[in-house]
Formats: structure tokens, sequence, C-alpha cells
């Protein structure tokens, strides 16, 4: 599938202009989908926040100026409601093909050299990239979540294809998973990944009351990572415009460090960043999107294997 230009401004426009795709290192790809939101929603506005906030970014980020390498959005997934013959409640045979758009896309990225970064949306966006990821890179992909959900159940609210159930159609494919933040789940959850020997975990209570911001992964964790950020990993109070928000999340700083821990021991092949809510005159949880995906991009670029 080909990647064309986003219609819109580009992801951070106002100091690199509109690259090409094959000039860039990064491609966004705009994925507005929301379907199986079981609380508040407006996720589906997530995409547009973030590369209008993007404009607002610094193209030196403290440390580098990784829009440099190029950062090519593209037109993205096709999701309006004309997608639906039911917006309100697609068939699962209608999100299974909005995610196979997704994977083209994502594919199409990889194929080219970049790095994917996919805007959502509910977390459920996840799985079509992932896919793409995972038959490009076969069991050497793993999967690095901060989340303040698990994501595990086997289905939710008659959904399997839901935002709570992401990670366990991925952790049922066999791919190994680590997650940061975590600290609401069920009982189903919480004793699945225990009896999974392919998912590690470090909950929020253990992160944030132990200070920790950095991790160890597991020797046997694959060589390639896809990380999937969830918004609602950080606390609520920096990041309140999300659907399902829970006390206790990550800060900003234990957020970047726990992320550039990971990025310096695997090489990352593609981002997501998803549940952004936005909110009607607060504008800060939207440019804190755009900035922790351009400080990820940053880290990408000067920490991880395969791309320093």
């Amino acid at each position: 599938m080909e990647l064309t230009p986003y219609p819109g401004e580009f992801f951070l426009e106002c100091e690199i202009g509109r690259p090409a795709a094959d000039a860039s290192g990064f491609h966004v790809i705009p994925f507005p989908f929301e379907a199986s939101v079981s609380y508040a929603g407006g996720t589906a506005g997530g995409p547009g926040a973030i590369i209008e906030a993007s404009q607002q970014l610094e193209l030196y980020d403290g440390i580098s100026s990784p829009g440099n390498a190029g950062i090519f959005t593209a037109a993205g997934v096709a999701c309006g409601p004309d997608r639906f013959a039911d917006p309100a409640n697609p068939s699962d045979q209608e999100v299974e093909a909005v995610f196979d758009q997704a994977s083209a896309l994502t594919a199409a990225s990889l194929k080219a050299g970049a790095v994917p970064v996919i805007l959502g949306g509910e977390h459920s966006i996840s799985y079509g990239p992932i896919n793409a990821a995972r038959k490009r890179y076969g069991s050497n992909l793993g999967i690095v979540q901060i989340d303040a959900h698990a994501d595990l159940r086997l289905a939710y609210e008659g959904r399997v294809w839901s935002h709570a159930s992401v990670m366990r159609r991925c952790a049922d494919d066999g791919i190994p998973i680590l997650q940061l933040g975590v600290r609401a789940l069920c009982r189903e959850e919480a004793e699945y990944r225990d009896a999974a020997d392919h998912i590690t975990y470090y909950d929020a209570r253990e992160l944030v009351t132990g200070r920790i911001d950095m991790i160890q992964l597991p020797d046997s964790f694959p060589p390639y990572i896809y990380l999937t950020l969830d918004a609602d990993g950080l606390d609520p109070s920096i990041m309140p415009a999300t659907g399902t928000p829970v006390p206790g999340g990550l800060g900003w700083y234990q957020t970047l460090s726990l992320i550039e821990s990971v990025i310096g021991q695997r090489q990352v092949v593609a981002v997501d960043l998803v549940e952004l809510a936005p909110m009607a005159g607060n504008h800060a949880p939207d440019f804190l999107c755009a900035q922790l995906l351009y400080s990820t991009m940053g880290m990408i670029l000067r920490d991880s294997p395969g791309w320093t």
C-alpha cells in the first residue's frame, strides 16, 4: 500500500516542512478509530490534536534535533463513520478490515526503512500495526507497553476487538510483552499474566512508590520492539485527557527514563500512542503527547541499537 501525504499539516511542519516519505526516518500514521471505549469517549480526536500540538514543539528537544531525520505524515487509516454500516457498533469484519489497512500502511513504512509512529484512537488499534511488525520480524519481535490497564481480557462488553483486549490478542499470538505502569486489572487478567511465561510486568505501585525509572529487559526478550504508549499510563495529574484515567500513574520524567532504559537495550521498530481524548479548553495533554512522541523519536535515533 502506498503512503500518501496527510491532507492537513504534517507533524512538526512548522519546523521541518513537508519532507517526502522516502527522505524521512519517521512516518506518522494517524489512526482515529474509536468503537469500544467504555467510559468517556473522544479518542478519535487524538491524532488531529497531537499533530496540531506538534506545531508548538521546538525542533531541539533539549539534547538533539530528531526532526532533522525527517518526519513524514501519511494520510493514515480511513475510519470515518461512512466506513461502517453502524458507526456506533461496527461488526468484527468491519473492524478487521480497518486493522488490515493499518497493517498495510505500517508494512509499507517498515519496508521503506522508516519507523512507523501510529497515532490512535483507542488502544485496540495497536493490533494492526503490531501484526505488520510481527510479519516482518517474526519471533524476534516483542512489545513494550506503558499503560494503566493490562488490556488482557479475553473480551470486553462482548467485543474481542476491544481496547481492553488488545494485549490478550497479542499474547495469545505468542508475542512476548513487557508491561509498565499497570494499576487497574481484573482477576482474570492477573491470573492470565501470572500464568504466561512470555509476559513480564512492573506495575505502577512498584515503579512509583519505589521511584524506579530504569528497568532491565529479560535476557530472552526479542531484539526488536514495538513500543505502545497508552496516555493513561501517565498520572491523571498531568494526563487528564483520557477516557479511563487511573490515579497513581507515572510522572513525566519517570516515563521518559523508563522509555529510554528500554530503547537503549533493543531496536525499536515501531511506536504508537493511543487513548488521548482531547479536552476543550485544555491543550496541555495534547502537547504532552506530541512532546512524548518527539522525545521518543530522539531517544530512538540516539540510543536504540540499529539506529545509532
